[in-house]
């Protein structure tokens, strides 16, 4: 529900959560755990050598399992995270039931959507994430690749309408 009511006048229904009056609103305080979470992330993927385009490059050439490993653990872990959040109807920090959507399958989506990532990964090396990891560890080139993603992105939402959903 859009309103023009200033939040502090909200009842907590109106609000879907308790209101939050202005002293206690803190909202550069909010996005410090994001940024923490980001920079500890980044280190992680350095540290372990996710963002080496020498390690992708093995892993698409079936030469190392360092990557299919990472890989491998974060897509089981995610597995786990959804089926614990569906089996205990965990809840947000709002207290609004956190619902994921169950998806209908579709070959072609999922073959052209898969296909052009790929080829994207493959040709720089690089997944979206590890771009600004790469960025922020001075390989600035990879800003072309990032603004190259961003036109990618406008362009298919352009073309979304016509394309198999």
């Amino acid at each position: 529900m859009i309103t023009e009511k200033p939040v502090e006048m909200m009842d907590a229904e109106e609000c879907g959560r308790v209101a939050v009056t202005p002293e206690k609103q803190h909202p550069a305080r909010g996005y410090i755990f994001y940024l923490l979470a980001g920079i500890t992330f980044g280190i992680i993927l350095t540290k372990s050598e996710a963002i080496s385009w020498y390690r992708i490059q093995e892993m698409f050439r079936f030469q190392s399992f360092h990557m299919y490993g990472i890989i491998g653990s974060a897509v089981t872990l995610g597995m786990v995270l959804v089926y614990l959040l569906k089996k205990y109807k965990v809840k947000s920090i709002h207290g609004e039931p956190i619902v994921v959507p169950e998806k209908t399958f579709s070959v072609p989506r999922y073959l052209f959507g898969g296909t052009i990532f790929g080829m994207g990964w493959a040709l720089t090396g690089a997944c979206p994430g590890p771009l600004y990891i790469l960025v922020g560890n001075g390989i600035t080139v990879f800003l072309v690749v990032i603004l190259s993603a961003v036109l990618g992105t406008w362009v298919y939402g352009m073309v979304r309408q016509y394309l198999p959903h």
